[in-house]
């Protein structure tokens, strides 16, 4: 109902105008005054927009890393029979571990006895890391990478443990690294998202806990994930209608950003809004951008050989690693890649058979993250491009009993990062003898996510998020930066 004496001088005018006919008589004949003064002020010089939510922010300090590609091994991959060496547990096989508790796993009423790993070891590199035969490819890469053997978690469960290492909490409802960077620096391209998920294209599943991994949490929602889909184009509606010429779209963005903006200043503290206006004009950009970047056509046969695309088993990762370097190089902060689906067989989690679970997964991804790192180091893109290797939780160096597979294990496990600022050829902390339990200079996940955060050049104390009533950061109350790793 129009609240008719906001519209007139007087009392006596808004009583002559109350039919609305009359009104709508009245009011036409101010249309074209508003037409006119339109085009009248078209040809005013426009003020410069001001700066967005994704737009570059200054770090707190120089930054080693400007971006970021986290290779996430979906199901929890066993440090025993990837990275962590233990030839102690190969002396110890088959023999009982004394003192386990039971409810360490996951399966209580399947623990067997210690297990050895079915993969041989050889050293690597110049650094002669130890390296498992699952890896021929990455191996050459060794003199790149700084080990993590003494991470630890606290969920032996695969969706709090995801939350766990994608947030910092083992719960629902906070914001991933991925929306924390981009919130602290936004992104160097304004036609791509700042923040990109890839995921299984095979039809396996979505990793438990679904887009929540990448959620934006209590921050705006103009920092969560973008996640690519698996099958057909990876984002809808990057084409225009046949029908909508590009500058009538445009003018229409401008009608829904200028009616947005009244809204704002009526409610000013609406991010969600904000995050809205964000999101259309981000995806008008995009029509333009993103085919461009996702287009593998342009690469050298050379360039997807060194991936693997002409690997059968490794052509879905492999044109996601490809991608992902594409759009780190066309300045998007943060790309998220996830190796396996959501049930036990079709990821990491090798519950069933270890060594035919790690070894189909590792041969889907081995060679496409080794022409990954060394593309970007071809490039000159590694030595500010944090690449980051690991999963949700370990596994234990017990057998899970009748299925020659191992369970999961929160205690231990190995992360390796490369570029971006990071030592090549080292390792860091140590696992017990058989690779149980972290136990020398152990790094919590609040101690790995300040260390990442410190490589893209931000203190975890300062990045900070007020929310009902008190601050919150990735790291929460805690946190130390693992220095020892960093250049």
């Amino acid at each position: 109902m129009l609240d008719l004496p906001r519209y007139f001088a007087s009392p006596a005018e808004s009583a002559a105008y109350r039919s609305r006919r009359e009104f709508l008589a009245r009011a036409g004949g101010g249309f074209g005054m508003l037409a006119l003064a339109d085009l009248l002020r078209a040809d005013e010089p426009k003020a410069a927009a001001p700066p967005g939510p994704l737009s570059p922010h200054e770090p707190h300090f120089p930054a080693k890393a400007k971006r970021v590609i986290w290779l996430f091994m979906n199901g929890g991959p066993s440090q025993v029979d990837t990275w962590d060496y233990k030839p102690e547990l190969e002396k110890r096989d088959g023999k009982e571990l004394e003192g386990f508790d039971p409810n360490t796993g996951f399966f209580t009423g399947q623990v067997g006895p210690l297990m050895k790993s079915p993969f041989k070891f050889a050293k690597q590199g110049q650094c002669g890391k130890m390296v498992s035969e699952l890896f021929p490819h990455l191996g050459k890469h060794v003199d790149k990478m700084a080990f993590v053997h003494s991470l630890w978690s606290d969920s032996n469960n695969h969706s709090p443990a995801l939350f766990k290492m994608n947030t910092g909490m083992a719960r629902m409802g906070f914001p991933c690294v991925g929306s924390w960077v981009t919130y602290g620096l936004g992104t160097e391209s304004q036609s791509l998202p700042a923040f990109c998920v890839m995921y299984d294209t095979l039809g396996r599943g979505i990793p438990k806990g679904h887009s929540v991994n990448w959620g934006a949490g209590f921050l705006p929602t103009v920092f969560q994930g973008t996640a690519f889909k698996p099958q057909g184009d990876p984002i809808d509606n990057l084409t225009r209608p046949a029908d909508l010429p590009a500058d009538r779209q445009r003018q229409q963005l401008d009608l829904l950003a200028r009616l947005n903006k009244q809204a704002a200043a009526r409610t000013p503290n609406e991010p969600e809004l904000a995050a809205r206006v964000e999101t259309f004009e981000l995806a008008y950009r995009m029509q333009m951008a993103a085919p461009e970047a996702l287009d593998l056509a342009k690469e050298t046969a050379e360039t997807k050989k060194m991936y693997g695309l002409d690997n059968p088993k490794a052509t879905h990762f492999a044109k996601q690693c490809l991608i992902a370097r594409r759009l780190v190089e066309r300045g998007v902060r943060f790309v998220q890649i996830y190796s396996g689906g959501m049930e036990n067989d079709l990821s990491w989690d090798g519950h069933n058979n270890i060594a035919k679970n790690h070894g189909g997964f590792a041969q889907e991804t081995d060679q496409p993250i080794a022409g990954l790192l060394e593309d970007l180091s071809r490039r000159g893109l590694l030595d500010d491009t944090l690449v980051i290797w690991g999963g949700e939780f370990g596994r234990l160096p017990i057998v899970q009993k009748g299925n020659a597979g191992r369970d999961h294990n929160p205690h231990a496990m190995t992360y390796w990062l490369a570029g971006g600022g990071v030592k090549g050829g080292v390792s860091y902390g140590a696992s017990d003898e058989i690779g149980f339990k972290a136990v020398e200079n152990r790094v919590s996940v609040n101690d790995f996510h300040a260390t990442v955060l410190h490589l893209m050049g931000l203190d975890h104390k300062k990045l900070t998020y007020r929310y009902n009533g008190r601050d919150f950061r990735l790291t929460d109350v805690a946190g130390t930066v693992v220095k020892d790793i960093l250049v």
